[in-house]
């Protein structure tokens, strides 16, 4: 069903015209019926800027998420848990699952992706959330309309990496959700970290309780062994890797990875902060000494991808490591407000050619989205860039010919540059914010719930002899609900 589906999807894709992105979007998906309230998530409100402090504190005064993981695995290890932490589900030499990155926004924009998913994951084995679960904090008590009502029709257990956001809480709302593991003892945390850390929040369990009912099936139950893990498979290792807030591993768990990394399967990471984003290297360090890619690299490990959440969109790095080609994805588009991908600068990093690069939404698509949110919201007409105009816009800025077809000749004006410019397609020091600072102060300003979504989630279909990953659309529009775009696919040998 999905070859057939993703076939069609190639022909309906952003790719080949304006309207396979959602532009001439004349009838509204269903998933607006899927909301329980029409509140959209913002983070412009004060108390949620309060609550989200600790990622700030970590910065200025280190982050604690190493001390307390090691809380909580010493918790599990007396729990009795698998000492590998290996989660096998029943799934035989030929399966697929779903990965979804940073969805859990609660909004249009998480909802935007269900009914595709939907479609699409009917058949799979199982789904993977890298990252973000639960936004501003990972409370529990917010898991009802951002995790158990959205993915209430998914017949399949669901499992996750926690993402900075999900540490708010101390990780406490993750580790009782998909743990089943009972709130950590207070340490106290001396100092001005301790008197200013946000503590978790006291879980309202009958509440939660009445939340788990929505994927209360028994096919849908599944209990992980810890923040981090390995899914094992006959012909596939997944092996799930907790990054904390800041993105460093913890000596512990990066003992685990290299004892984890030696089984003989073939294995693709999945991580909290991707190892290749936004044409820029940064692996996450590990306590001790060297990087995750380091393991990554290592031939003797079988790498052939590692896909990490947090930066929210599509991003793909095929990168040659020796005799061998390495997949490096961004996948952290499920749910949150977008993150522009315009303001990428051609690639060249680690020798990627910008040939074999991809990227969703498409910088034109992207150029084009921010312009008409700054010129709606800030009413200055003149930023407005249409797709078509953004498309040629970016063609020149990055020396490539149209990613899709021109339907009529563009001549680019000084005015269109300007407001560019502006926007951030080229380097420059009066820009509008179109990425990571809405992540923490403007993301009101980015709150679009019409679509077209830009939103995207990824199927894995895994053989004896090769893993195809499929980069599925969602863009709240109802044809490509009923037909998922494909914007990217990559066949990757095992043998």
């Amino acid at each position: 069903m999905v070859d057939v589906a993703a076939e069609r999807g190639k022909r309906a894709s952003s790719r080949v015209s304006e309207a396979g992105a959602g532009w001439r979007c004349q009838e509204i998906g269903t998933f607006a019926g899927l909301r329980p309230n029409e509140r959209s998530f913002s983070w412009l409100n004060l108390a949620t800027l309060w609550r989200s402090r600790n990622e700030i504190l970590a910065g200025l005064f280190g982050d604690p998420s190493g001390e307390v993981r090691r809380r909580w695995m010493e918790t599990q290890r007396a729990r009795g848990v698998d000492a590998d932490l290996r989660i096998r589900p029943p799934v035989g030499d030929s399966f697929s699952f779903l990965l979804l990155g940073d969805p859990g926004e609660g909004d249009a924009s998480q909802y935007a992706v269900v009914p595709g998913m939907l479609k699409i994951g009917q058949d799979t084995s199982f789904a993977v959330i890298a990252s973000d679960v639960v936004y501003p904090t990972g409370s529990a008590n917010e898991y009802c309309d951002k995790f158990f009502r959205p993915y209430q029709d998914y017949r399949a257990p669901v499992y996750a990496i926690p993402g900075n956001h999900d540490w708010y809480d101390g990780l406490g709302g993750f580790m009782r959700v998909f743990c089943d593991a009972p709130p950590l003892k207070p340490k106290p945390d001396r100092g001005l970290r301790g008197l200013l850390w946000r503590r978790p929040e006291k879980i309202d369990e009958p509440a939660l309780a009445e939340a788990r009912k929505l994927r209360g099936r028994p096919e849908q139950q599944a209990v992980q062994p810890a923040p981090y893990w390995a899914i094992e498979t006959p012909s596939l290792l997944v092996v799930g890797v907790d990054t904390g807030i800041r993105g460093e591993i913890d000596a512990e768990q990066a003992a685990w990875l290299r004892r984890t990394s030696l089984d003989p399967r073939p294995k693709v990471l999945v991580t909290g902060k991707p190892i290749y984003r936004r044409n820029d290297y940064a692996p996450s360090p590990l306590e001790g000494g060297g990087t995750v890619d380091d393991i990554v690299r290592d031939p003797a490990h079988r790498y052939v991808a590692a896909i990490g959440g947090d930066v929210h969109n599509y991003q793909r790095y095929p990168v040659k490591v020796g005799d061998r080609v390495i997949q490096y994805l961004v996948a952290g588009g499920s749910g949150a407000f977008m993150h522009a991908t315009h303001t990428i600068s051609r690639v060249d990093v680690a020798g990627v050619r910008e040939e074999d690069y991809r990227c969703y939404p498409l910088r034109g698509d992207s150029l084009s989205f921010y312009s008409q949110l700054y010129a709606r919201r800030l009413r200055m007409r003149w930023l407005y860039l249409t797709p078509q105009e953004a498309v040629c816009i970016m063609a020149e800025r990055i020396g490539i010919k149209p990613v899709r077809p021109v339907e009529h000749p563009v001549r680019i004006t000084r005015r269109m540059r300007w407001a560019a410019r502006v926007l951030g397609a080229w380097p420059w020091p009066l820009r509008l914010p179109v990425d990571r600072v809405f992540h923490r102060f403007l993301s009101e300003l980015s709150d679009w719930d019409t679509p077209p979504f830009f939103k995207s989630f990824l199927h894995l279909s895994v053989t004896p002899d090769t893993l195809t990953i499929r980069c599925f659309a969602a863009t709240g529009c109802l044809p490509q609900e009923v037909d998922p775009p494909v914007e990217d696919e990559v066949v990757i040998p095992l043998r």
